[in-house]
């Protein structure tokens, strides 16, 4: 009789047990879950080349920039306009929320685009050891 009394005690215990961790799951917060993501705004021309709003979101501690790259699809073969840019780290706000930078991309002597252009931009992180991630693409008409 006193072994049924200490299992039913023992399996009641652990249930509560993971009722409490499944609360604890529950009320997380949800910012965790969506660090690290990149999407591209809009893309527009500039004086030097193009420029691309970009909401970000970031883990607290990474170190690492945010690299674009465009490429100019409407020209066929292989001189194809291209340009590029990079926020620093330090211009990165990285605390698990969303927020928006623009990148401006500097286009080789060349490398040309002009109103109309369809090009494909992609931005992604980039850490000191090389890795890129988080990768986000759009193709727009400038």
């Amino acid at each position: 009789m006193k072994s049924s009394r200490i299992r039913r005690r023992l399996v009641g215990t652990a249930a509560a047990a993971v009722l409490a961790g499944a609360g604890v799951l529950v009320a997380a917060p949800a910012a965790v879950a969506k660090a690290n993501l990149l999407a591209i705004d809009k893309v527009a021309l500039h004086d030097i080349g193009l420029k691309v709003k970009v909401t970000y979101s970031c883990d607290t501690g990474m170190n690492h920039q945010l690299v674009a790259n465009a490429v100019n699809l409407n020209q066929p073969g292989h001189d194809v306009s291209i340009a590029a840019g990079t926020l620093k780290k330090e211009k990165l706000v990285c605390d698990y929320s969303d927020h928006t930078a623009q990148v401006i991309m500097r286009a080789p002597v060349a490398s040309h685009f002009a109103k109309g252009d369809k090009v494909k931009v992609t931005v992604f992180y980039f850490d000191d050891e090389g890795f890129s991630y988080a990768h986000a693409e759009k193709v727009s008409v400038v």
